[in-house]
């Protein structure tokens, strides 16, 4: 029983083990590398930060029980948070991700921010080593058109339209 009066009961979702299981599974490769790239470091961070996301949104469902739904007894479980939800915390953390990289500290290999002037970042928050191309300017090594001299067609919902292009 909890504090709240209610019983933990059910078939909850078993998050513990997803997030063990997508530790081994995802980080395998990063940890097969060895870990202490840049890029393994980076990419380790950001799966841990993404089963934080899964697991900070965890909600409890219940469900009364009792002579005509009385709520003698109500029966709780913990169920994960819907994927658009899990989406949505991602995108709006990319949005704000700190461009890092990588220095040793002793022994050991950390991401640091690119600008010194940068809070650290903490295990919640995404990081990245290097900003993407801008898309609106011609990058020919890079293999970016870029937008110059390009018309868009208002009533497309294709590659040639607005929203795209």
């Amino acid at each position: 029983p909890s504090e709240e009066g209610f019983e933990w009961s059910g078939c909850s979702d078993n998050v513990l083990y997803g997030m063990s299981f997508s530790e081994m599974f995802v980080d395998s490769v990063e940890k097969q590398r060895g870990g202490s790239s840049g890029l393994s470091l980076m990419n380790l961070h950001n799966n841990e930060a993404g089963r934080k996301a899964i697991l900070s949104d965890m909600k409890v469902e219940c469900k009364c029980h009792g002579v005509s739904g009385s709520c003698e007894l109500r029966t709780c479980w913990k169920v994960m948070p819907p994927f658009r939800r899990v989406g949505a915390a991602l995108k709006e953390r990319f949005d704000g991700a700190t461009e890092v990289r990588a220095r040793r500290v002793g022994a050991r290999p950390v991401l640091v921010p690119q600008d010194p002037s940068v809070k650290p970042h903490t295990s919640r928050e995404l990081v990245y080593l290097a900003a993407s191309p801008d898309y609106c300017e011609f990058e020919e090594a890079s293999g970016v058109l870029g937008t110059a001299g390009r018309l868009c067609n208002r009533t497309s919902r294709g590659l040639e339209g607005c929203e795209l292009l």
